[in-house]
């Protein structure tokens, strides 16, 4: 069968049960209007029966409530049905009296209720009452708060349950889209009992609707049996009260067992198995309680007056099954002393810890007081801006941060927070509630009162203040930013100085299982001259000096090209940043496409070069300590000089010394960019500001 076939095949079967459905909703409202037959009754009659069996199978055999999300319509649908029949019984019984012919009808009249005559009527009656007691007082009733009670419990309990699924999202417990089908299969379960909860009413109305109708068929009948169709009281009351009886007990069957039904799915909202099962598996943990049980019974066997071969042949019963169950759980303890691996897989070891407990690429710890930060009821910002600088992250410097785990520390000061790569701390920081921080970046106009404090991202002056000065703390100059703001704009910097220590080999892993999609021979071919290590550390090398490696095809391909030359994890990252030349210049280039740079005294440049120490971590300058004060200070002065007129400091130098430069400087100067000659690419500009050279 072609697709196209297929297709076709489901959308006719699919608009045929569509047709179906609205042909049924059209003929049960007729039904109340325009009288039927009453072979066509016993059908309907039959088929409502039929119906309410099927729903009861169809919960028992069901794993979770929300596995039957129509049972709500469902109850609805067959309630309507059951009245519309019941309406369409009391027309014919009131209409044709003693010469109504319902087989179904009068079977429940009579072979049902056991024998005829008065006495079947009175069993009958009886028995009527009963079943109506039963579901009213009993199944009912109890249906219905239940119902009531989970779905307030369900609905409470949603905050808690979508703040879990983020937290395992965010730590990389789950993936997105399993993240996305938990949170809806969580908000089916709500709207399942939120509906289940009016639904449960539908069952309720049913019963006493039931009952009142009757009443009218009983009375009714004897008014048209003695009044228009002039029979005798001893005619009316056998004829009206014997088919009263049976269309009562007929309609009341299928609602009792919907009722039943509702009941049953309402009760299992913490199973995770059919009903036979959790029988099965809650009735079998214990076979002591069996052997006390047939204890139990032989001993009432034998006292006087007992049925005692009915007792002993249960305790019998009873005796064998505590035995077949010792047996098992012997047979299973052994094997679970035989194969822990086995009886971990079981749950009975549950309790051990792995190994190795792998520690989160990055995490986010917060004092108590900052949960309101998280908490969904609350607006959750900071969730959704996390989520934000993520994908800004992954656009902005092709690295795709690792779900960012958020967990509480009571270690922490309630106001306190902490960011940590790995399990090491490498940001922390102060919030105040309530209140907002105004940074001074250099051009306040007015001072403001307020409690002294420090940006935690950058160090900047800043103060706390109230909401109200708001307004005048912007207008004197001062940067004004609200509590998830902070944390989201240390998250930033936090990702951007620590990339290089956030990409893990498995991280490159998935990179490369990505790109080879749509450039295998790119990825094969790189992958033959270099291991995954060192093409992690060329790539870690670009990130420490935040250079974007989302072009991964040019660096991939300028690493197949200069792998066969050496393997210099510095030298092969020179070559990428050459190739990602005009890249990194339209990054620090102004708008008309000019770098502004600072030059190195060549005497100077050339004392670096020659400084030049191999080392684990590669090359660097180590130039004697007097000359490296004296060349951080005139740095330091002319950084701050160039910082002055406005421009971003930039330092250009020939590619044998811009590495050496950057590994003198980073200790003192971490956020210096240093670029090489080969970088610059032919149609972006270079003007010289000013030259760095010793005293």
């Amino acid at each position: 069968m072609s697709d196209t076939q297929r297709v076709l095949r489901d959308t006719f079967l699919t608009n045929r049960s569509d047709f179906a459905v609205a042909i049924g909703a059209v003929a049960v409202v007729l039904m109340i209007i325009i009288p039927i037959p009453t072979v066509l009754l016993d059908a309907l009659m039959a088929f409502n029966l039929t119906i309410s069996l099927l729903i009861l199978l169809i919960v028992l055999y069901t794993r979770k409530a929300t596995e039957f999300s129509i049972f709500p319509t469902m109850l609805l649908v067959t309630t309507i049905f059951g009245l519309a029949l019941n309406i369409s019984s009391t027309r014919l019984i009131l209409t044709q009296g003693s010469r109504f012919d319902g087989r179904l009808i009068r079977a429940f009249s009579t072979f049902v209720v056991g024998s005829g005559g008065t006495e079947g009527l009175v069993i009958g009656f009886i028995i009527f009452i009963v079943i109506i007691a039963v579901q009213a007082i009993v199944i009912t009733k109890g249906a219905t708060r239940i119902a009531e009670v989970a779905a307030r419990f369900t609905l409470d309990g949603l905050p808690v349950k979508q703040m879990a699924i983020e937290s395992e999202f965010n730590s990389g417990a789950i993936t997105e889209e399993e993240a996305r089908r938990r949170k809806d299969e969580v908000q089916r379960e709500v709207d399942f009992y939120g509906q289940m909860d009016g639904a449960s009413k539908f069952v309720s109305g049913n019963v006493k609707v039931g009952i009142f109708i009757s009443v009218i068929n009983m009375l009714g009948g004897f008014v048209v049996g003695m009044v228009i169709h002039s029979e005798s009281f001893q005619t009316a009351i056998e004829a009206y009260t014997s088919l009263t009886i049976g269309d009562g007990l007929l309609s009341q069957l299928p609602a009792l067992l919907v009722s039943v039904a509702t009941g049953i799915i309402v009760t299992r909202a913490n199973s995770q198995g059919t009903f036979g099962g959790d029988v099965t598996a809650q009735f079998s943990q214990n076979a002591r309680i069996y052997w006390i049980g047939s204890a139990v019974l032989a001993a009432l066997a034998f006292l006087p007056g007992f049925p005692w071969y009915v007792l002993l042949p249960m305790a019998a019963s009873m005796a064998w099954l505590a035995f077949r169950l010792s047996r098992k759980q012997l047979r299973d303890a052994e094997a679970a002393k035989a194969h822990p691996a086995g009886a971990k897989a079981k749950g009975e070891s549950a309790q051990e810890l792995s190994p190795v407990v792998p520690l989160d690429p990055i995490s986010l710890e917060l004092g108590y007081g900052l949960i309101p930060l998280v908490d969904r009821d609350k607006g959750a910002e900071l969730l959704e801006r996390i989520t934000r600088i993520r994908k800004e992250s992954a656009l902005d410097m092709g690295l795709v941060v690792p779900r960012i785990r958020i967990i509480d520390n009571m270690r922490l000061e309630p106001s306190e927070y902490c960011f940590k790569i790995k399990g090491v701390e490498v940001g922390r920081g102060v919030i105040r509630l309530g209140y907002y921080m105004a940074i001074n970046p250099g051009g306040v106009t007015e001072e403001i009162p307020g409690e002294k404090t420090r940006d935690p991202a950058f160090g900047l002056s800043a103060l706390w203040i109230a909401e109200d000065q708001r307004d005048k703390a912007e207008r004197a100059g001062y940067t004004v930013v609200d509590a998830p703001s902070i944390v989201a704009t240390h998250l930033t910097e936090i990702i951007k100085r620590h990339a290089s220590e956030i990409l893990g080999r498995q991280e490159i892993q998935s990179i490369l299982d990505t790109l080879r999609k749509d450039y295998p021979a790119v990825v094969e071919d790189a992958q033959k001259h270099l291991s995954l290590g060192e093409i992690q550390k060329v790539i870690q090398a670009l990130l420490r000096e935040q250079v974007s490696v989302r072009n991964m095809v040019v660096i991939l391909e300028t690493l197949a090209d200069y792998a066969g030359i050496t393997k210099d994890p510095g030298f092969l990252a020179e070559k990428v940043r050459q190739a990602l030349g005009r890249q990194i210049c339209l990054q620090y280039a102004d708008a008309k496409k000019v770098l502004h740079v600072l030059t190195i005294d060549p005497d100077l440049e050339q004392k670096i070069i020659e400084s030049r120490v191999e080392s684990t971590m590669g090359n660097i300058a180590a130039l004697e300590p007097a000359v490296q004060r004296q060349w951080i200070k005139a740095l330091t002065q002319a950084v701050s000089a160039v910082q002055k007129q406005g421009f971003f400091p930039l330092i250009l130098c020939s590619e044998a010394a811009r590495a050496l430069v950057k590994s003198s400087t980073e200790r003192e100067i971490p956020d210096l960019v240093v670029l090489s000659v080969p970088e610059v690419v032919a149609d972006v500009s270079v003007e010289a500001i000013g030259e760095i050279r010793l005293e």
